[in-house]
Parts: structure tokens; C-alpha cells; sequence
């Protein structure tokens, strides 16, 4: 699975890597993802998902359910 935040959406950004002598490679900046269980209070259980660090932030003033629906992801599934 890639690494890819399963509410918001978030993914590894494409950027440079730049050395003291100015030279520049390129390199990703990888989401902050952690896997988390979630209580789910409509379905009266857990679920486990991979949600990026500011996903958690939001997760605790939007809800679950609201994120989920702003994501199109159906929760029966994890």
C-alpha cells in the first residue's frame, strides 16, 4: 500500500535535498503516518487505519464519521 494518509489524502512531496555546496538531489518528504485505532461510536467498535499527524488533529474536533465521509471511504471495511 502506498504511503498515503487514508482520510485526508496526504502523500509524499517531491523536493531537494540541498548540500553545503549548493548541489541539489532530489529527494521525497514522506506524510507523518501513524497507524492508529479509532473508536467507531456508530459502528461499536474499533477501527485501524493509517492517518497522517495533522489527520489526528483534525480527527479530534471534525469526528470520525465526518472525515470519513469527507474521504468517500466506508468504515466497514477496516
Amino acid at each position: 500500500m502506498s504511503r498515503r494518509c487514508q482520510l485526508t489524502g496526504k502523500k509524499a512531496n517531491n523536493a531537494f535535498s540541498v548540500s553545503h555546496s549548493h548541489r541539489r538531489t532530489k529527494r521525497l518528504q514522506n506524510v507523518n503516518l501513524q497507524t492508529k485505532r479509532i473508536w467507531w461510536s456508530e459502528g461499536n467498535r474499533w477501527v485501524k487505519l493509517k492517518i497522517s499527524t495533522k489527520a489526528i488533529k483534525t480527527l479530534e474536533t471534525k469526528g470520525l464519521v465526518a472525515m470519513a465521509k469527507e474521504a468517500g471511504l466506508n468504515l466497514n471495511h477496516y
